[in-house]
């Protein structure tokens, strides 16, 4: 779906996130990583986000959203 139609798949995105809030039910870490936060785009590896691996202070993974430039760290265990 996110290939053939991006913009569908936007609008899957937001309605899960509004179902969710809504009847107040927790989406998934799993699937909860996979949206941006700032914009609320569907985050995709290699394609609308990158994805590095840092050991600076601590070992994290930094996802940078590509189409507005927000910036997630995870840490790594």
């Amino acid at each position: 779906m996110f290939f053939s139609h991006p913009d569908l798949a936007q609008r899957y995105v937001d309605l899960a996130r509004r179902i969710s809030m809504r009847c107040k039910v927790r989406i998934p870490r799993k699937w909860r990583r996979r949206f941006c936060r700032r914009c609320g785009s569907f985050l995709w590896p290699g394609v609308n986000c990158r994805v590095r691996i840092r050991q600076n202070r601590f070992p994290h993974i930094v996802i940078t959203c590509l189409k507005c430039g927000n910036q997630r760290r995870v840490p790594i265990k």
